[in-house]
């Protein structure tokens, strides 16, 4: 298993939530239950990882408000909707913003196992991303400003000749502030590094 090994529950049936309890704990996981979706919410934080076992229909807040609130807030959690009545529109718009499955009830404990463990490796992906991420972040912020300038120059095709000229520095001052963005960057050459900061900027 993932070193992420939380399942939320959020139902407003408590015969249906204890059900699901017993099934996810009995697989080995580790399973915290919700009455609401206002209550998962004051539960939340941008730390909780793990999975959402989530019903559609609650009072209140329905699951797919809870998915729109949740990606408000920047909380990637991989949602597995359950539903007593499922219906191809519903189904599809909360595919759409981002859910694992949507899942007919009752279902079967080994899909609904398969699905959590997918659903918990799609969340440690994440975070494994994340963190990659972040710490590439904190290396383009530690360039310099010229060394940023010749990093951006040189990602767009330009040559160190041609930079030198656009910057007035020397030829040799060029090269000398790209290799200290590959050494900051720990980027392979300028081609990855174009697909890193290509890719930060998307964030």
């Amino acid at each position: 298993m993932n070193d992420i090994n939380n399942v939320f529950i959020v139902d407003d049936d408590a015969a249906v939530r204890d059900a699901l309890v017993g099934q996810m704990e009995a697989a080995g996981y580790d399973v915290t239950s919700f009455p609401s979706a206002e209550k998962f919410l004051d539960f939340c934080t941008p730390g909780t990882m793990g999975c959402i076992i989530l019903d559609v229909s609650m009072p209140n807040m329905d699951g797919p408000t809870l998915q729109d609130e949740l990606a408000d807030r920047r909380l990637k959690l991989p949602i597995i909707f359950l539903s007593g009545q499922g219906s191809i529109p519903l189904t599809v718009r909360t595919m759409k913003a981002g859910a694992m499955d949507f899942l007919t009830k009752p279902v079967e404990g080994a899909v609904l196992r398969a699905r959590v463990q997918e659903a918990l490796e799609q969340c440690a992906h994440q975070q494994t991303q994340e963190r990659i991420s972040q710490a590439m972040s904190a290396r383009l912020a530690s360039l310099t400003e010229r060394e940023r300038e010749v990093m951006m120059l040189a990602i767009a095709g330009y040559s160190s000749k041609e930079i030198a000229l656009n910057l007035g520095i020397s030829f040799r001052t060029v090269e000398t502030h790209r290799t200290r963005v590959i050494q900051k960057t720990g980027a392979s050459n300028m081609l990855e590094l174009a697909g890193i900061v290509n890719l930060q900027d998307t964030k």
